[in-house]
């Protein structure tokens, strides 16, 4: 998202967002557990909406 809202390269937007958590600009949160299932109601809408495409 940060990427295409800036409208750089991918790679270009995760070193920007490395270098900016090394200085203490930013923050990352985990927004699940490492290991964690991934919600498969999230993921039959995701999968239902490219299908829609």
């Amino acid at each position: 998202e940060v990427s295409a809202m800036l409208r750089i390269p991918l790679g270009v937007a995760r070193v920007l967002i490395a270098d900016m958590c090394l200085e203490g600009l930013l923050r990352l949160h985990q927004s699940a557990p490492a290991g964690a299932q991934p919600d498969l109601r999230l993921l039959e809408r995701v999968l239902s909406g490219l299908r829609n495409l």
